[in-house]
């Protein structure tokens, strides 16, 4: 998945230069109103959106979160089952974004969704494995371990509030705020978090 991500990204860069990326990121990336239009014609593009980025840093961010989190969750559910959970968690983070915000006419894109559902699994299947944590503290930061289940905890509490945050802004100003997609964020850990209750528990 890392390798396709990464494919996939040196691909969007070729396009950068050739002034076709807003094209390409407007035709695979899910457009929530577009999407509301008419769901059969367009969803794919809830799959084809997990595998674009907006920039280095993006596509860095949530390869390195799939490449610790990611191996330990494969290891529990099995390669092929892995790859339709991942999958199905950013359908399910793209759908929930799609919920909270049906008319934006911004593009959606990132693997950061069907992330969030795996961090939402590793969240049931490992919650007193260690997380190292850097820890700002002004001029004077420190690396400590967190358990899994406060660092995962405090993540999803954040998204929501953010997400909650933003719809207010959007309504407040009448306008189609993009930026961070927080309620994809929650929508796929929710979905993590639920598929390995069931996988565990059941």
């Amino acid at each position: 998945m890392i390798a396709l991500n990464a494919t996939v990204f040196l691909l969007e860069t070729s396009l950068g230069s050739s002034g076709n990326l807003d094209v390409f990121i407007h035709e695979y990336g899910v457009v929530p109103i577009k999407f509301m239009g008419n769901p059969f014609l367009n969803w794919t593009s809830l799959v084809s959106s997990q595998f674009l980025h907006g920039g280095f840093a993006h596509v860095l961010g949530n390869m390195w979160f799939l490449y610790i989190f990611g191996d330990n969750v494969e290891d529990v559910l099995g390669h092929g089952k892995f790859l339709a959970f991942y999958i199905l968690s950013g359908v399910a983070a793209a759908l929930s974004q799609i919920y909270f915000n049906p008319l934006s006419q911004i593009p959606m894109i990132g693997a950061s969704g069907a992330i969030a559902g795996v961090l939402g699994a590793y969240f049931i299947f490992h919650p007193h494995s260690r997380v190292m944590t850097l820890i700002p503290l002004g001029f004077y930061s420190r690396i400590v371990e967190i358990p899994a289940f406060f660092f995962l905890g405090f993540w999803f509490l954040m998204q929501t509030f953010s997400g909650t945050s933003a719809l207010y802004v959007a309504r407040v100003s009448g306008q189609d705020v993009g930026g961070v997609a927080w309620w994809a964020h929650a929508g796929g850990f929710a979905f993590g978090t639920a598929t390995a209750v069931i996988r565990r528990f059941i």
